[in-house]
């Protein structure tokens, strides 16, 4: 089973969620990352993702094959992420059959209504919780 986590910019959120995910997935489950600059995927790999790889053509390959993909909300936003989420990825995020696990955070373009105005941190530790729920109804 294949985790991937997406990343841009410094690679923070993508980073925390690997941190979390790393010691608590069960055998069998691979976290693999992608980082929009390799600033994000060194944060992610360093993290504890099995492998890590950057750009838009690694993103494309790895979210073809991925069970379950997770990020900040962004990742499926052409242009977000200060202008690093191409529309090419944020498609490919998108049109993906897996899973997606999004962290919400507001953007300087787009704004998320109806949401509580929660520190980052308890989002990010939903997103873990959830994921791991996820994975153990997961057959395969």
């Amino acid at each position: 089973m294949l985790v991937l986590v997406i990343d841009g910019m410094g690679g923070g959120i993508g980073a925390q969620l690997v941190s979390q995910l790393s010691g608590q997935v069960a055998a069998g489950v691979e976290i693999v990352c992608v980082g929009t600059n390799a600033w994000a995927t060194q944060s992610m790999v360093k993290a504890g993702a099995t492998r890590g790889a950057t750009g838009e053509n690694a993103l494309k390959v790895m979210a073809r094959s991925a069970d379950l993909i997770a990020g900040p909300i962004g990742i499926i936003i052409p242009n977000a992420l200060m202008g690093e989420i191409t529309p090419v990825m944020a498609e490919a995020i998108s049109l993906s059959a897996a899973h997606k696990i999004l962290v919400p955070v507001n953007q300087g373009h787009f704004e998320i209504v109806g949401m509580e105005n929660r520190p980052l941190v308890a989002n990010i530790r939903d997103a873990v919780a959830r994921i791991l729920e996820i994975l153990a109804g997961m057959k395969r």
